[in-house]
């Protein structure tokens, strides 16, 4: 926990840093710097995201020297934030190529499709902080960003779906899928409307794929934890539909109330639900503490899904307000979604520490 801790935390700065600089760009007067407000994307996703996700793959993989990639990305965060537009974007790229390289060492202990296809997520995570390093702007880089967390989110599905011993024809569909939004990125190359198109297509199919053959189909019916959990994934994957039916239909986006509506289907309804989800798994093996799941934890994944409605009929009915308070409340749900699990987390390990201290009295 030493050693996981402070990694940790420089992901909580992008994480907290990001969501004040997409609320500046909204609108909200928050006295953030403009230049600032401009790094929203790039904080999210390849600081706080890039950090997680990395030190989650460190942990999964117990070797002290992959522990160094989420240093580089959470470092690599913050000398963005310091102003640096050299050595920070170098950094989270190196810090991705650092997670491919992680990916490498676990497909030499297990050969498995899930791993190969969070490794191609992990592929998409360079190539979009490598071109960010290089100067392309963020409309640009974002195909691939998302990649990066749509990608290993279904690789951790897929994983997960084998417990339903589906046959093979399944998971050749799902790869067929992962091959198919391959090539929608590659044509953001030569093609950026047509590869905006087949991106929303292939997302729809990702989409409808998980309903039918994810885990959540069942365990939605079990009670506690895991119907939480259920329900965070089945959301979720409404939304990626959501993202997917924008992108189809208005192709190439750069900019403006619609952009805004597909890429917050997708990072906020489809992501933010598969982390209010899986957190109360992840964060005790990531840093050896429990998280104890509570029926209230259905709160702040209700003010989630509802403020990112709302804002999504900001943006499609022009209502600015509605966009700038739907913004806020998203925010605020992830907040209290942070609090929460600190919360819970510091209750639930004095419960245990008085349980043990009580049975040694």
């Amino acid at each position: 926990m030493k050693r996981r801790f402070p990694l940790l935390a420089l992901g909580m700065v992008a994480l907290l840093t990001g969501l004040a600089a997409g609320l500046e760009r909204l609108g909200w007067q928050l006295g953030v710097a403009p230049s600032l407000a401009l790094l929203h994307g790039p904080l999210m996703i390849a600081g706080f995201f890039g950090t997680l996700i990395s030190l989650e793959r460190a942990v999964a993989l117990d070797r002290p020297p992959a522990y160094a990639v989420p240093a580089l990305c959470g470092l690599g965060a913050l000398l963005t934030l310091a102003g640096s537009r050299l050595a920070g974007p170098l950094l989270l790229t190196l810090g991705s190529l650092g997670l491919v390289g992680i990916f490498a060492v676990a497909l030499r202990i297990q050969r498995a499709s899930f791993l190969l296809v969070m490794a191609a997520g992990a592929v998409a995570l360079i190539v979009g902080n490598a071109a960010w390093l290089l100067g392309q702007p963020v409309p640009a880089v974002v195909p691939w960003w998302m990649a990066f967390l749509v990608l290993t989110i279904a690789g951790e599905r897929l994983e997960l779906s084998r417990m339903l011993l589906h046959g093979a024809r399944v998971e050749q569909q799902f790869l067929g899928i992962v091959g198919l939004y391959g090539l929608s990125l590659l044509l953001t190359f030569v093609h950026p409307p047509l590869a905006w198109h087949l991106t929303g297509a292939t997302l729809i199919l990702l989409a409808l794929w998980l309903l039918r053959y994810d885990v959540a189909r069942h365990t939605v019916r079990q009670p506690g934890l895991t119907r939480f959990i259920a329900w965070c994934l089945l959301l979720g994957y409404g939304w990626l539909v959501v993202g997917g039916l924008v992108m189809l239909v208005r192709g190439q986006l750069v900019a403006g109330p619609w952009y805004d509506a597909a890429l917050h289907a997708v990072l906020v309804g489809f992501v933010f639900s598969m982390v209010f989800g899986h957190a109360p798994i992840i964060f005790p093996s990531v840093l050896g503490v429990p998280v104890a799941w509570r029926p209230f934890f259905y709160g702040h994944l209700v003010l989630l899904h509802a403020a990112l409605l709302v804002r999504l009929v900001g943006d499609v009915a022009g209502l600015v307000v509605w966009r700038r308070w739907g913004g806020l409340l998203n925010a605020l749900a992830i907040l209290i979604f942070l609090g929460v699990t600190v919360g819970t987390t510091w209750a639930e390990q004095q419960r245990r520490r008085k349980q043990t201290s009580d049975t040694y009295a």
